[in-house]
């Protein structure tokens, strides 16, 4: 698959291609809330608990959208309102993040125990789950 325009990478490694999109922590946090609080504006992204500033918030958007992470379109209920929406790669990421929660739940003391749990119960349902909601908000 070939790079986005303008795009060079530092090496080849398909890990370090990985890291040069999403190594931030506010890219991943943007997919978490667009994959799990089914965020979709600028306002409900800045609304995050960490407390993104509205520069970040705007260059992680631009980028993650050069990346064919989301995409951009007009609100269909406000034209001049903007709505961002995870692609079919960007949906892609859910085993990722849904690993990277286990992970962290497995060696750090982190909230959400909810979350936690029920990914530990049958991760492949709650990733199945997340995709139907994404393909439910891709047809509104």
């Amino acid at each position: 698959m070939p790079q986005p325009h303008g795009v060079r990478r530092r090496s080849g490694c398909p890990l370090n291609a990985s890291v040069e999109i999403l190594g931030d922590r506010w890219s991943l946090l943007i997919v978490r809330d667009m994959m799990l609080r089914d965020s979709k504006t600028f306002k409900e992204f800045l609304n995050s608990h960490e407390r993104i500033a509205t520069n970040i918030l705007a260059d992680r958007l631009r980028r993650l959208e050069r990346h064919g992470i989301i995409e951009v379109r007009h609100d269909p209920d406000d034209g001049r309102k903007l709505i961002y929406l995870l692609t079919e790669k960007g949906i892609g990421l859910g085993p990722v993040l849904a690993e990277m929660v286990l992970w962290a739940a497995a060696h750090e003391e982190v909230g959400n125990q909810a979350l936690v749990q029920e990914m530990r119960k049958d991760k492949e349902k709650f990733i199945a789950h997340v995709r139907e909601r994404w393909v439910k908000s891709r047809l509104r």
